[in-house]
Order: structure tokens, then sequence, then C-alpha cells
């Protein structure tokens, strides 16, 4: 068996559903045990960073024999959960495919950027330069392990080896999301005069919204990413049927492309609210923050794409140069000052009940990796 599918499969046997979205979940800790273990006896000098407790980031350092660039790889360890999935860490193989909770998001990239590697190792190191493995907590949830990871570590360039189908994505959007409540007044359901619909006052800031979401794509697009988007996600309101309701709560996301602040959201929200009262004197409305990640793309004319292209092309590649329409842990290291890219193998059933990845796919991911580091770290 190859070793990358070897070491794929021990990392999707192991539980590490993130605790942060299912409370009294693995969390990282027995990943993280296996992965010291790897990273050790493949010859890095290895060290962990307890992020929160339970949940530590794995770092491992190849050191070339001088001085030259840096490049960092970079993958999380923690998985969504797994309602709904029969056996999710049993990894099973059928038909080139291999199943089970994380493999294609994202222990299959894992998994390739450690082999690279060895690979590198094992045909006799690097001449130059240095080769940081970063293997980092929580991404599915608010990426507390990326944030810690660049406190300490930086490098020239880095690869997020999330799922791109062995393309090569040089953006992604972004994100921010936002609680609006709007109060009423609580009568009995017999007695309008008394009462103000906080759900009725609620629907006219869905109308507003949906009137933005329709703006905003028809309106400006990136050309990798397109245009920018908004949707209502969840909703809440009213105490009992024939009652008033005194207050309604809806949250709602926005995906934001490159150029637009983190505090688009916030402003946008701001200038419906302040319409809808400026129309009706018993409108109440406000709005609250609630977390939001930037927009990433790796600046024009940086040569690490091209670099990539060429090795992952010679490793049977298509390599085109795209953009990604979720979120991910590069941007916080483009923020950092470590500008990236995302590169990584192919499969489907993201956060599904039905995960796999392609093998053939995370060996040519590998295959890629292990030349860029050649080609890069001199």
């Amino acid at each position: 068996m190859d070793t990358v599918e070897r070491l794929l499969r021990d990392l999707v046997a192991i539980d590490s559903v993130n605790p942060t979205l299912v409370p009294g979940a693995a969390g990282e800790a027995a990943i993280a045990r296996r992965l010291v273990a790897e990273l050790e006896a493949i010859g890095l000098a290895v060290e962990t960073q307890e992020v929160a407790p339970g949940r530590p980031n794995v770092v491992g350092t190849l050191r070339g024999r001088a001085s030259g660039r840096s490049l960092m790889l970079c993958g999380h360890i923690d998985t969504v959960g797994v309602t709904g999935m029969a056996a999710p860490f049993v990894p099973a193989v059928r038909d080139g495919r291999l199943y089970g909770r994380g493999s294609q998001d994202m222990k299959s990239g894992v998994a390739a950027m450690i082999d690279a590697v060895r690979a590198v190792v094992d045909s006799g190191g690097l001449d130059a330069g240095e080769v940081v493995v970063a293997c980092v907590v929580d991404e599915e949830h608010s990426s507390i392990g990326a944030d810690a990871l660049v406190t300490r570590w930086r490098a020239d360039a880095g690869v997020v080896t999330e799922p791109t189908d062995l393309d090569i994505a040089i953006c992604h959007k972004g994100f921010a999301w936002s609680e609006i409540v709007t109060t009423g007044r609580a009568a009995h359901g017999s007695r309008p005069a008394d009462g103000v619909d906080a759900i009725v006052h609620m629907g006219r800031v869905l109308v507003a919204l949906g009137d933005l979401d329709r703006a905003l794509q028809a309106g400006d697009r990136h050309a990798r990413l397109g245009p920018a988007s908004l949707h209502a996600s969840l909703i809440d309101g009213g105490r009992e049927l024939s009652s008033y309701p005194d207050r309604c709560a809806l949250q709602v996301e926005r995906r934001t492309i490159p150029g637009e602040p983190e505090t688009v959201l916030a402003s946008e929200i701001d200038d419906i609210l302040a319409a809808l009262a400026a129309a009706d004197a018993a409108f109440q409305g406000e709005a609250t923050t609630l977390f939001a990640r930037p927009p990433y793309e790796i600046p024009t004319g940086h040569p690490l794409p091209d670099v990539l292209a060429a090795t992952a092309r010679a490793a049977g590649c298509r390599a085109a140069t795209i953009g990604m329409s979720f979120w991910t842990d590069a941007a916080v290291l483009g923020a950092a000052g470590i500008p990236s890219v995302l590169f990584g193998p192919t499969g489907a059933g993201l956060h599904s009940t039905e995960e796999w990845v392609d093998l053939a796919s995370v060996r040519q991911c590998r295959d890629a990796l292990a030349g860029l580091i050649r080609d890069w770290c001199r």
C-alpha cells in the first residue's frame, strides 16, 4: 500500500470532530498524537501548540543544508459532525475512492502534504530553504488554530491543501454573520390596538434583504469568484399563538469578495434599519455583528501559482487557476504575510453523509507538492 494511502486511512479512522460544533465531541488530541509520531518518524523537528485545552496544533519543520526560501504546507485536522453516517471512522475503499468522515475535507490534503515531505526526505532532503508542515485545529468553526499558528511561524509562501480537484485556487470569498432583532409590544391577540408585531416588522427587513441580495448578485463581479451574496439563515420569534410577538431575531450571512471590507454587512443592515425606522415610527430594530472573516486573493504577480502549476502539471494535474466560494485558512496566512494558494485532491461529499476522496488524486497531489518543495525551497 502506498504510504500516503496508509496515512490517510489512519487519519480517517481517528475521530476528530470539532467540539465547538458538536459539544462533547472528541476534538483533535488523538489525531495530533498520530501526526506527531508520523512527522518525527520522517525526521522533522516537531512542536505542538496548545490552542485550547486538548486541542493542539502540530507543526513540523524540515530545514535545508543552506539558507533559502521557505514554504508552509497547512491543513486542518478537525472535521464536522457525523450525524446520519453509518460508519464515519471506518475508512472503506471502493472503486479507487476512500470513504469516511474527513476523507476529502481535509485529511487527504493533510496526508498528501506530509507524504510530500517524506518523499523529499527519502530523496536526500533539502539543499536549501525550509518547509513548515502545519496541522491546525478548528478550521470548521472559527480557525483558532490558524490564528495561533501565525503568531509563531512564518514562511515566504504557503499552500493550504483544501480539496480543489487538483486545480490551484488563488482567491476565495469571505463572510460576515449578523443578528437582527426587531422589537414589538406583547399583547393578547384580540387587542390589536395594544400590540406591535415584531415578526411583521421583521418581514419588512426580509424584503429589504432580498432586494439587497438581488442588487449584489446583479452588481460587481470578481473575475473568478462572481458576485457577493446574502441569505437569511435562521429566524425565531413569538411566544404563543394568541399573542402579539414582542421580539423576532434573524441571523443572516453575507459572502464577500475581494475589495469589500469585513464591515460591509454591518453598514448595509444599518442603512436598511434606518430607512425602515424613518418610514414607520413604530419600527424598532437593531443589529449585532456576530463574526466575520475577510475574502482573500494572493497578490498579483506572486510567483507561487506558476511554480506550483509547473510541478502539478508534471504530476498529471490539470492545475487550472480558479477561485473558491468557501472561506479557508489561506486568508489567515495571507493576512499574516504568507502569500498562499489552495491546492488539494479530488472528491465529494463535504459535510454530507457520504464523503469520499479519489486516491489517485491524493497521490498526484503528494507528487505535485514534493516537486513544489524542491523547486521553491532554493
